[in-house]
């Protein structure tokens, strides 16, 4: 997984509370490999007229704002299922990062384990970026892990809290099983070690 450390990139402005992962990717185009391309099902049925052709008054499809990386939205986002496909959609589209003055607790974690940063702010900040982002459309954001910062087109720089367990996830570009990977060491002197003292239990295992 890619690592987060800081990024300066065009946010879209879509604010709107309680935006769902039906909204973010409908369950129909899950059944697809992630080879098809995820990102092309991101915000579907916002982003497509019933002929399937893309709507123009969609954010998303509006030029300024196709090449965003940071998404801008309502509280309570990613609420709904637990399909980590919602985030897969987000990422392969080109998101890194997505601000809200909340998210749900499951779509957060999924986006930590694909490389995604969730970024809560006050809902005052969260509307004063947006109102900016709409003034001038291709505005960027930057975005930095390390001391946990947020600084708007204008130059106003809000903080924001990230368990320090995701955090250096994200830092240094590891999902979980990575992380756990790093002490394999240590995991097979323990088994070695558990072994010798449960001979048994080795013979049972290989059974």
């Amino acid at each position: 997984m890619e690592a987060f450390t800081t990024l300066r990139a065009v946010a879209v402005p879509y604010y709107h509370a309680d935006v769902d992962t039906d909204e973010l990717i409908p369950h129909r185009f899950l059944r697809k490999p992630l080879s098809a391309g995820y990102g092309n099902f991101l915000f579907y049925d916002k982003r497509h007229g019933s002929d399937d052709r893309e709507d123009p008054a969609f954010v998303l499809n509006k030029a300024p704002y196709r090449r965003a990386q940071v998404l801008v939205s309502g509280r309570n986002f990613g609420c709904g299922s637990t399909r980590e496909g919602a985030v897969y959609a987000l990422r392969d589209y080109g998101i890194r990062a997505v601000i809200a003055p909340s998210l749900a607790d499951i779509f957060s974690g999924n986006c930590v384990q694909n490389g995604v940063l969730p970024v809560a702010l006050p809902e005052r900040s969260v509307e004063a970026l947006c109102a900016q982002l709409e003034a001038e459309p291709g505005a960027e954001v930057r975005i930095d892990l390390a001391d946990q910062s947020v600084t708007m087109p204008d130059g106003t720089f809000c903080r924001f809290e990230i368990e320090q367990s995701r955090k250096t996830q994200l830092f240094e570009g590891l999902d979980e099983i990575e992380i756990t990977l790093k002490h394999r060491d240590a995991i097979a002197r323990f088994e070695a070690q558990y072994c010798a003292r449960l001979p048994w239990l080795a013979g049972s295992r290989s059974a």
